[in-house]
């Protein structure tokens, strides 16, 4: 059996810290999972991960003793079986507006009777041969809230059965508000989600994109708190480099 242990962080309700992966290297995944993070998220929406390489990629997180996370390109049956049969323990569904998008989403991710999932191990293989009888317990479902309209329903969202938390995709949501990231309409919109967890008794998670944001939102009630992304972070440490180095060079 594998344990989900950012999972019961978080259900103890402890911070569990990690990081998107958009570049499609098993190598550079693993050496994210190999920093002392929670989870890795592959992020098949935004990334260059396609199945071959993303399967690659979950076990050599494994081998960091990290839990491996997709974020697929979309609320779809097919994609969330197919990032599940890969192994990932974590499944991060975009753009969620409403209650039956919620449901769809809670259906495809669990073995009946608590979902309709498709069973099927060859591609888990490395979970053992009784993964069909702790899947559904372990296996962790973040919707994200990236619009007003989701902000509006999260409550209901959030209710729904099976899912086990958000992810507030905070610049689609300032984009969809028509405000700046960080102004007050979007402050308020982010702590209207963390009353709407709190309310429902799931996880409250965003991406916060800077240690400082996550530190913040952390104090406020966070607790799924995805920092940054590979992308970002190569740049940062080699613009951080290049700037020591100065213009003298």
């Amino acid at each position: 059996m594998r344990f989900n242990s950012f999972k019961q962080k978080l259900q103890a309700g402890q911070p569990a810290i990690g990081v998107f992966s958009a570049v499609r290297s098993s190598l550079a995944a693993a050496m994210l999972a190999r920093s002392g993070c929670d989870y890795v998220v592959l992020d098949s929406q935004h990334g260059e991960w396609e199945d071959a390489s993303r399967a690659e990629a979950i076990r050599a997180i494994y081998l960091q003793q990290v839990v491996p996370v997709v974020r697929v390109r979309a609320n779809d049956y097919g994609l969330i079986g197919r990032a599940l049969d890969s192994g990932a323990l974590g499944v991060v569904i975009p753009m969620v507006n409403s209650a039956a998008e919620a449901r769809a989403a809670a259906e495809a991710m669990r073995y009946p009777p608590q979902g309709g999932r498709s069973g099927a191990d060859n591609l888990s293989a490395h979970l053992g041969n009784d993964y069909h009888a702790w899947a559904n317990q372990e296996l962790f479902l973040a919707v994200q809230i990236e619009t007003a309209a989701a902000v509006a329903n999260a409550e209901a969202i959030l209710a729904v059965e099976g899912v086990d938390s958000c992810l507030v995709g905070p610049f689609d949501l300032a984009l969809s508000l028509g405000v700046p990231a960080g102004s007050p309409t979007h402050t308020a919109a982010l702590r209207q989600v963390l009353q709407a967890c709190h309310t429902t008794g799931k996880v409250p998670g965003l991406f916060a994109g800077t240690a400082t944001l996550a530190r913040s939102w952390i104090d406020e009630g966070y607790r799924f708190v995805t920092v940054s992304a590979d992308t970002h972070l190569i740049e940062q440490g080699m613009r951080q480099v290049v700037e020591e180095i100065g213009q003298g060079r």
